[in-house]
């Protein structure tokens, strides 16, 4: 009696042993296709953000070892740096006017293409270049010029008479952030082709229903198209808030952070710490704590999502 159990646990264990086998067997492939991704993963992702959060508790620069301080980056940042508060102040204040403009010329941009007529296809194409060409270094030397005292801008304000004396708009405390901010609005391509994407999935019947009981075009935006076009907004939102939380070459090329850090956002401040001085420590805790606000600011929107974004289903 006791040979068959110990004959049905051999077999048990072989089947389980084939089983494994299969199942690793079937899975190689897939391991093998993920297999790139997941080296460029662990090199070029996990392990630098980890040594990051290490480098953030240690006295680092590029020169020698880094030193175990604890929190004092952080204490330092939060408690004596008016630089770091500077910074996240210009940095909101770009990021809450950019968003949202940059949001409405896209929407404003779909609107019109929208319909099919002739060109169509090629005006969509044109009107997204800049968001491809307008985080170059290329287009911000551009837009330096433009908007310098002996710019093009000062002559069409000059030729309309708006203006009596030139100007430097990027050199001036009060209008060099918005310089920045109208370079932003001006990538409008991305969120455009994403927004016509979205308008496409409106059903005509709806307008078609509308226009019978006598609703106007306007009527029509706001009540059947910006409701249903929620989760797009909700979607472009995002990825733009991210996007400019980040924005640096234009900082760094327009205007270097003046007049007076007046364009002084958060990345080229945390650049300047990190890499220009060589504080590889406090950059590393500057950066830590650019990716919790954005962290807490994406878990807001999800969390109020729920009240202004409407799924059909």
């Amino acid at each position: 009696m006791n040979n068959r159990f110990e004959a049905l646990k051999d077999v048990s264990r072989i089947d389980h042993r084939i089983g494994i086998k299969k199942i690793i067997k079937m899975n190689l492939e897939g391991y093998a296709f993920i297999l790139p991704w997941l080296i460029g993963f662990l090199a070029f992702m996990l392990y630098p953000l980890l040594m990051s959060l290490y480098y953030s508790f240690t006295k680092y620069s590029i020169v020698g070892n880094p030193e175990w301080i604890g929190l004092q980056n952080y204490l330092t940042i939060f408690l004596t740096d008016e630089k770091f508060w500077m910074s996240l102040k210009v940095t909101f204040f770009y990021v809450v006017f950019a968003v949202p403009l940059r949001l409405a010329a896209a929407l404003a941009l779909a609107m019109l293409f929208k319909k099919a007529r002739p060109l169509t296809n090629f005006y969509r194409a044109a009107y997204y270049v800049p968001s491809i060409l307008g985080g170059s270094v290329a287009i911000s030397v551009v837009w330096r010029q433009l908007f310098g005292s002996k710019g093009a801008f000062n002559d069409i304000l000059l030729s309309l008479g708006l203006i009596n004396q030139r100007i430097s708009w990027i050199g001036t405390p009060d209008t060099a952030i918005w310089t920045l901010i109208l370079l932003a609005a001006w990538q409008f391509g991305s969120p455009m082709i994403v927004f016509l994407a979205g308008l496409k999935q409106i059903p005509k019947s709806l307008y078609e229903a509308a226009k019978i009981d006598g609703a106007s075009k306007w009527q029509q935006f706001t009540r059947i198209t910006i409701p249903l076009l929620t989760p797009v907004i909700f979607f472009n939102l995002l990825m733009q808030m991210v996007r400019l939380f980040l924005m640096f070459t234009q900082a760094f090329i327009i205007t270097d952070g003046g007049p007076l850090d007046r364009t002084l956002v958060y990345a080229l401040y945390l650049y300047r710490k990190g890499i220009s001085f060589g504080h590889l420590g406090y950059g590393s805790a500057l950066a830590w704590i650019i990716l919790v606000i954005l962290t807490v600011a994406t878990i807001i929107i999800f969390k109020t999502s729920n009240k202004w974004v409407y799924y059909e289903s």
